[in-house]
């Protein structure tokens, strides 16, 4: 079974793959997780959220960065709360920004080392604009202000 980054109360743990199985829409049934490939469009999902074990997006490339957007959807618009995965070609250099979607946790290709993945996380101490973790801009937490 292969190794997996999930975020804990914060904090980045190395644990091994579940087995809830993860499947495409077309074969989901409740309990499952849910697979979303690229070309998905999470926005018309007619899903019971509450019966979805987990959402994985699958990266094929890295240089495909339609799951970033999915991801921020699925938390901002669809309010998903669960376990979402990103899976396929996830690189160290891009767990930062894939938290800063809203991703919790990472499948590492099965090539890299999983504790390297980590230093990832730490990529960037401070981020300017919004992000599904931080509603905020910079600029309103400096000034201390609410979100919108």
């Amino acid at each position: 079974m292969s190794k997996l980054i999930r975020l804990v109360d914060g904090q980045a743990v190395i644990e091994q793959a579940d087995a809830t199985r993860i499947v495409p829409l077309d074969a989901w049934q409740p309990g499952d997780g849910l697979l979303l490939g690229p070309d998905d469009d999470v926005e018309t999902l007619h899903l019971p959220f509450a019966d979805v074990a987990l959402i994985a997006i699958d990266f094929p490339s890295f240089r495909d960065g339609r799951g970033y957007s999915q991801a921020y959807l699925l938390r901002q618009r669809l309010g998903w709360r669960g376990e979402l995965r990103a899976v396929g070609d996830v690189l160290r250099d891009q767990l930062s920004h894939m938290r800063q979607c809203g991703f919790d946790s990472f499948a590492v290709r099965a090539d890299k080392s999983v504790e390297d993945a980590l230093k990832g996380l730490a990529g960037m101490s401070v981020v300017y604009g919004r992000s599904a973790i931080e509603p905020r801009p910079l600029f309103r937490r400096r000034a201390g202000e609410g979100s919108e």
